[in-house]
């Protein structure tokens, strides 16, 4: 290859060399290609050529700095080497013969290349759109056009947890992308990437949205898409036909760290509710209730009434924090939020968090077989903590009792325990054997409910269990510490 690259290409032959990029030949033992005259697209399939003239040059290549600090010619200071023969040789250093001490120098700074991303701009007066990994921890991040015009920018804030940050150039007329809607977009349009995959500045990639709303992320639903994506395209848009940016590609899915066939981007939509926060105060604000929570499966579903494995199981609820006040308990499933249905575990966080805080809300929670409907008011989310629970774990003594058909041996929770425990009622693991203990139900463990019945008692408890059919599983509440949730368990037939 190397071989036939005219003397204006060898620079950038040397450039992929040395970064340990090999191209191989397209074809082997044939005769040279020459250009073909220009013919109209296939039929059938896209042209995204006039459209790529259109939005390039509003991509632009994000080049991020770090200051080291150096002493002269990079060796390490007299004043250590001293101290080192001093502590393991007794003595000092020796020299070839008496020099005057050279007075010593101060630490140099030195500026060196850290990393390289993408991004693109979003007002001509200059903000641009990237990802918050691009610029995490650099001292100094510069962006260049396609015209090779390069501005030192300011980074405005950055978000981490939906990987978005926005930057400031100093400029004027700047081309400028414009932002589509990510709620329209289909699962098999064409969609284009442009960005500097392994530092190649505006290379050009296209495919497919393979799929909406992956939850990859805490707070945001990713596009995924097959659109070849590698380390330096981060940042970069994603580009639908109409020359409109409906994503910010952030993620891949790989095993040998490069592009395996699947990449992520950041909807626009919700990025640019991100942007206009950053823009605004340079953090982003977000909504908390206060609540571990966990998916509901079919099997839980099922034994609590729910017509369909959606909603959050909430595991764990803050003592003292808005969810609490509002009533919530652990086993509660939320099946909407503010109106919205909850369908999956991930939904919850990510309304909660858009939504402003000290505003009041209501959360409706399927609880013993029927909706009910709690007023919560949200406070700020301050990190990235989880909730955080009050009680530790529990080493309580034994007391024996008769084994049912879960396997269990239970009994009664003391007035200090329920106390203690914040509950008014349950029973107490002694032992746990045949279905439960392969469940994972452990002693010490403390049960709440069976299905759709608070547990108030080991005499209760045990009347619960006899009634329940070998044929069909049943889900039992189960708090281990501060955490709380349904396993599912099938009774053993009577006699065995």
């Amino acid at each position: 290859m190397t071989t036939n690259i005219s003397a204006g290409n060898k620079t950038l032959s040397a450039l992929l060399v040395s970064a340990g990029i090999l191209f191989a030949p397209a074809t082997l033992g044939l005769a040279p290609v020459h250009a073909a005259p220009a013919t109209a697209a296939v039929a059938g399939l896209p042209d995204f050529a006039d459209m790529v003239d259109k939005v390039g040059p509003a991509v632009v290549n994000i080049r991020t700095t770090e200051r080291l600090r150096m002493r002269e010619s990079g060796s390490p200071d007299e004043e250590e080497m001293q101290e080192f023969f001093r502590r393991f040789f007794g003595g000092q250093m020796p020299t070839p013969r008496q020099q005057p001490r050279r007075q010593q120098q101060a630490p140099q700074e030195r500026e060196v290349q850290r990393g390289v991303g993408s991004g693109f701009i979003i007002s001509a007066d200059g903000y641009v759109l990237t990802n918050a990994h691009v610029v995490a921890g650099a001292d100094e991040v510069y962006v260049t056009l396609t015209d090779k015009r390069e501005f030192k920018a300011k980074v405005l804030g950055s978000d981490t947890r939906t990987d978005v940050a926005v930057l400031k150039v100093e400029g004027a007329n700047l081309p400028v992308l414009k932002m589509g809607d990510s709620n329209k977009i289909r699962v098999g349009e064409w969609v284009v990437a442009i960005g500097s995959p392994f530092n190649l500045e505006n290379s050009v990639t296209a495919g497919i949205i393979s799929a909406k709303s992956r939850d990859t992320g805490e707070y945001l639903p990713l596009i995924q898409s097959d659109v070849a994506v590698n380390p330096g395209n981060s940042g970069g848009p994603l580009i639908n036909m109409r020359g409109e940016v409906i994503g910010i590609n952030s993620q891949i899915a790989t095993l040998s760290g490069a592009y395996n066939g699947i990449s992520f981007a950041v909807p626009i939509d919700e990025a640019m509710r991100v942007a206009d926060q950053l823009k605004a105060t340079g953090k982003v604000t977000r909504g908390r209730i206060g609540v571990q929570i966990g998916p509901v499966t079919r099997d839980v579903a099922e034994s609590l009434g729910l017509k369909d494995a959606r909603g959050a199981e909430v595991s764990m609820v803050e003592e003292g924090g808005p969810a609490a006040k509002a009533g919530l308990r652990a086993g509660d499933i939320v099946i909407k939020f503010n109106g919205t249905d909850i369908t999956g575990s991930n939904d919850l966080p990510r309304l909660v968090g858009n939504t402003k805080p000290n505003t009041r809300a209501t959360i409706t929670v399927w609880r013993q077989g029927k909706a009910v409907d709690l007023p919560v008011t949200v406070a700020e989310l301050e990190s990235d903590q989880p909730a955080r629970g009050a009680r530790g774990d529990r080493n309580k003594p034994n007391t024996e009792g008769a084994s049912n058909a879960l396997g269990l041996k239970v009994s009664d929770l003391s007035a200090a325990e329920k106390k203690e425990l914040g509950v008014p009622g349950g029973v107490k693991v002694d032992a746990a054997e045949g279905v439960a203990g392969s469940a994972g139900i452990r002693p010490d463990d403390v049960l709440l409910q069976l299905n759709n019945t608070l547990i108030t008692d080991a005499k209760q408890f045990a009347a619960l269990v006899s009634k329940l059919d070998p044929k069909r599983n049943a889900v039992v509440l189960v708090r281990r510490g501060d955490v709380a949730r349904f396993l599912t368990l099938r009774p053993a037939p009577a006699g065995k």
